[in-house]
């Protein structure tokens, strides 16, 4: 995470804390990840030198007023304003950081070679909920390369519990051993 986004990631929500819109807010900032992501022409528009700031601005002002909550496009100019646009999505990032952080959030991602059934989903979400007394946010991914088990990844940490990371462990265990 750079600086920039800690900068202007925290001060927006701080703002959203303290006109009690953080959920608001944090819904905007997703739908703007997205229109992001879908159109990269955007990124190069807003943060193009070659166009008169005056003129990305107005850019923000069609695309936003009316739609966007009035303190986020001002956010949003202001980033345009100081050359930082290109790091939206590091904010809106640092935005939800500090978001999980004050409302017990833990984000984790679960990766297994085949798809979860409902009820280990289930049984999953309540295990971590009660090993970690937060709400666990899980994104299940699938990986055919684990070959079974399951991987957890949360809060920077790796849990490996996958028969591929059993293999790699073991044959690490034999590499060093010297006859």
């Amino acid at each position: 995470m750079t600086a920039v986004a800690a900068v202007y990631g925290g001060a927006l929500y701080d703002l959203a804390v303290e006109e009690g819109k953080t959920e608001a807010y944090l819904a905007q900032l997703g739908l703007f990840r997205a229109l992001w992501e879908e159109n990269p022409d955007l990124s190069a528009l807003l943060s193009s030198r070659a166009i008169p700031r005056a003129e990305r601005l107005a850019v923000l002002d069609r695309c936003f007023s009316g739609s966007a909550e009035p303190y986020l496009l001002n956010w949003l100019k202001i980033l345009c304003e100081k050359d930082a646009i290109r790091r939206l999505p590091d904010c809106i990032r640092q935005f939800e950081l500090r978001y999980n952080a004050d409302h017990g959030i833990a984000e984790v991602t679960a990766v297994s070679a085949v798809p979860l059934k409902d009820a280990q989903k289930t049984a999953l979400t309540e295990k971590l909920a009660a090993q970690t007394g937060k709400q666990p946010r899980v994104t299940y991914r699938t990986d055919p390369a684990v070959l079974g088990g399951m991987r957890l990844e949360m809060d920077g940490t790796e849990l490996d519990g996958t028969v591929r990371g059993r293999l790699d462990r073991i044959a690490d265990e034999l590499k060093q051993l010297t006859l």
